[in-house]
């Protein structure tokens, strides 16, 4: 048994080089510690019922709940582009499976992640938990509204189709925060929003697909 656990995390981690070799820095992804992030990560046990070719394959992979955990390119994309730092503190809109969380982690000081399924919420801190992870902190709920109690955030990461930008997480980005996410309803597009003091400042990235970004905050007065 020791032997066949061995042998699989060795068949992982090779698919792992290969993922990061031919469907990351073979695109645009640059960012050292992003790359090394995605090589050290098991991917497969995010998505324990899945296969080790599957886990490391170019698309995103259903985790149940009818919510799925992005491809691995998208989630290297968007931690690129939000040039995580060491030192910073991020917060992730949406845990889902957990993946994205400990991306961020292996790079960032702290993470906080919210995640509005209590038991996606729950398996994503079981996962993560037994994987080491100390700088994660886990909560339940809408997302919409972040987390202002422990606001600012240098980076806030959504990971679920928003109609709009959620107007309470552009006031806590921190002063050259970044906020990364998809936009849009039936066609999303990743959005980057850098705060400079009271001026916020938008990019438009690349076109995506993501579930939507459940919430009672849009449309609402």
């Amino acid at each position: 048994m020791k032997r066949q656990r061995e042998a699989s995390e060795d068949t992982a981690a090779k698919l792992r080089e290969h993922m990061v070799r031919t469907q990351i820095a073979g695109r645009d992804v640059r960012s050292p510690a992003v790359l090394k992030a995605m090589g050290h990560v098991p991917r497969h046990r995010f998505l324990p019922n899945d296969s080790l070719e599957n886990a490391y394959g170019d698309h995103a992979r259903p985790i149940g709940n009818g919510q799925t955990c992005s491809q691995p390119y998208i989630v290297a994309h968007m931690s690129d582009w939000a040039d995580i730092g060491t030192e910073d503190r991020v917060l992730e809109i949406g845990t889902g499976s957990g993946y994205q969380a400990a991306i961020a982690a292996e790079i960032a000081h702290e993470v906080f992640t919210i995640e509005l399924n209590a038991t996606l919420a729950r398996a994503a801190q079981n996962r993560l938990q037994k994987l080491g992870y100390t700088n994660i902190r886990f909560f339940t709920g809408d997302g919409y509204q972040g987390l202002a109690q422990f606001a600012p955030y240098d980076v806030i990461l959504i990971t679920a189709g928003a109609p709009e930008l959620p107007e309470p997480l552009l006031e806590q980005l921190a002063d050259n925060g970044r906020l990364v996410g998809p936009i849009g309803e039936e066609a999303q597009q990743l959005m980057k929003v850098r705060r400079t003091g009271a001026r916020f400042e938008t990019e438009h990235g690349i076109y995506v697909r993501f579930v939507p970004f459940v919430s009672n905050g849009f449309g609402s007065a």
